[in-house]
């Protein structure tokens, strides 16, 4: 007997709630139908706007640069100025750099966007330069989409 009354309640609390279900998605206008409203903190949409405003004007992406020499001393900027002439004259289609970090003129080349390019182009550069090495840090190079991204899939391979 109890075991019916059980039976009993559990099928009147299924269609309660099955009914209760019915009814409340019946009162839903047509109009909203399929459309999801999320409501949160306003914080957080104005820090997205915010990263979207940066990336649009920084126009960089992280990459790697090998240091050629750090030189200091009174005639430190004359011989990174010279040092930088030669490479340019080894390397002329790599791009060299002069960084004055008091009291080092530091001599820096190549944009490499992985520190695996700039190790092939280190050992390729160390017989003519040696103790370069490729710094840790991780310096915004400049960059073209185009350059980034293939115009088709044979640009790929």
């Amino acid at each position: 007997m109890r075991q019916k009354k059980t039976y009993a309640l559990g099928l009147l609390l299924i269609l309660s709630l099955t009914l209760s279900a019915a009814m409340a998605q019946s009162t839903t206008k047509k109009k909203d139908k399929g459309k999801t409203i999320i409501t949160g903190d306003t914080r957080v949409e104005q820090l997205v706007e915010k990263h979207i405003e940066l990336n649009e004007r920084v126009k960089t992406i992280p990459g790697f640069r090998i240091q050629v020499a750090s030189l200091s001393g009174t005639d430190s900027r004359r011989r990174a100025f010279e040092l930088k002439a030669k490479l340019k004259e080894v390397y002329p289609d790599t791009e060299t750099y002069i960084v004055f970090d008091e009291p080092n003129f530091k001599v820096k080349v190549g944009d490499f966007r992985t520190k695996l390019e700039a190790f092939a182009f280190l050992t390729e550069m160390r017989a003519t330069f040696p103790g370069t090495i490729i710094k840790d840090n991780v310096y915004a190079l400049p960059f073209v989409w185009d350059d980034l991204v293939p115009e088709s899939d044979e640009d790929q391979f």
